[in-house]
């Protein structure tokens, strides 16, 4: 169903001490869709993410996936639900190959995930998910080298197949472009709009890049000091004179200033 809310979450809240880095926000996702959370530094974007992955808890409100009811859910149970998890620094193995890592995170959510140290010979379905993701994120020729020897565009790539490795319905990427030339973002977005597109899934992203917010987004919700300043399409957003004065001029200038 094109209009299906896969995603909700119902006045969150967190508080460290003090601080409240997320203020009562409710908001919904669409199945399929690809929805983007903007906002200045400390508006509470990764907090936010952490609360949906079950990173954190929430000190109050709800966060409903399907329908039900997923607030207290720890990461690794909500990544058996389907959502998938990318961070801001890259979060890959280092010594081992890109099939190795994508192998390990395919298995690692699989039926076999306390058997990781027998060989991979006893496990062949996982190396043959493997191989497909490492041709879905472009890397059949880096399959057998060590993921420290990576570029970082090419090492943001292995992350996002580890992220796909187990199949999951909902992408929460977080800063997925972050650290890369400028000239190897249209790649990396490309590829996300494909995987988002070919495999139905649902994408939520969290990018200060805003010439890639608004030309891949289908909605934006617009984050500041925890709280939701605003939420609509590109175009929506992109005329919102609250948003313009508080937040998005600001933004444009800051990518301008950076890609010089």
């Amino acid at each position: 169903m094109p209009n299906e809310i896969i995603l909700e979450t119902k006045n969150l809240r967190r508080e460290f001490g003090a601080l409240v880095a997320v203020e009562d926000v409710s908001l919904q996702v669409k199945a399929g869709s690809l929805h983007s959370i903007i906002g200045p530094n400390g508006a509470g974007k990764t907090t936010f993410f952490n609360l949906l992955s079950g990173n954190i808890p929430p000190t109050s409100g709800r966060v409903i996936l399907r329908g039900k009811d997923i607030t207290n859910l720890p990461l690794h149970k909500t990544a058996h639900l389907g959502i998938g998890r990318s961070f801001q620094i890259t979060n890959i193995f280092p010594n081992l190959t890109v099939l190795e890592n994508i192998r390990l995170a395919a298995q690692a959510l699989g039926k076999d995930s306390f058997r990781l140290f027998r060989s991979y010979r006893a496990f062949p379905k996982y190396e043959v998910r493997a191989w497909e993701v490492i041709e879905q994120v472009g890397l059949t020729n880096e399959a057998l080298l060590p993921a420290r020897t990576l570029p970082h565009g090419a090492q943001r790539k292995l992350e996002l197949g580890m992220i796909l490795a187990p199949d999951p319905e909902i992408l929460l990427l977080d800063e997925p472009t972050a650290g890369m030339a400028s000239e190897q973002v249209p790649e990396l977005m490309a590829l996300i709009q494909s995987i988002q597109e070919a495999g139905h899934k649902t994408v939520m992203l969290v990018e200060h890049n805003m010439n890639v917010v608004m030309s891949v987004s289908d909605k934006i919700t617009v984050m500041h000091h925890g709280a939701v300043l605003a939420e609509g399409t590109p175009a929506e957003i992109s005329a919102n004179e609250t948003v313009q004065t508080a937040y998005l001029g600001h933004l444009y200038e800051d990518t301008a200033v950076s890609s010089t």
